[in-house]
């Protein structure tokens, strides 16, 4: 029998945003996937611009070669933006890891949350 269970991002704390620093690969850890390969998570994060200033975001998605492993690749993030959706429920495995990085450290900040399917 499957089995959903919500839970929170690796690279959170208590559910909290997890502020982009890092300005170039590798990126600032967003999640660690779930070990292994008979189970998976599903990911979800939005992406929130807390400056005055577009800033761009890079999403490294289980490693760091462009493009292979680049889901987004230099998407600008408008200034004083709402949180965007840019992980919609791709799905990762064996303690891949979802990384982030920014043109500008410290001004992007991303949530969100997995469920992990077993």
């Amino acid at each position: 029998m499957t089995t959903i269970a919500r839970g929170l991002l690796s690279g959170s704390t208590n559910g909290k945003n997890i502020k982009i620093a890092a300005t170039a690969t590798p990126g600032t850890t967003i999640h660690t996937a779930v070990s292994g390969t008979s189970s998976y998570d599903e990911v979800y994060v939005w992406v929130a611009n807390t400056s005055g200033t577009a800033a761009t975001l890079t999403v490294e998605w289980g490693g760091v070669t462009s493009p292979d492993d680049h889901i987004v690749d230099t998407y600008s993030i408008p200034a004083n933006s709402l949180p965007f959706p840019i992980l919609t429920g791709q799905v990762l495995q064996n303690s891949l890891v979802v990384k982030m990085y920014s043109g500008t450290a410290n001004v992007l900040v991303a949530s969100g949350f997995i469920n992990r399917i077993s």
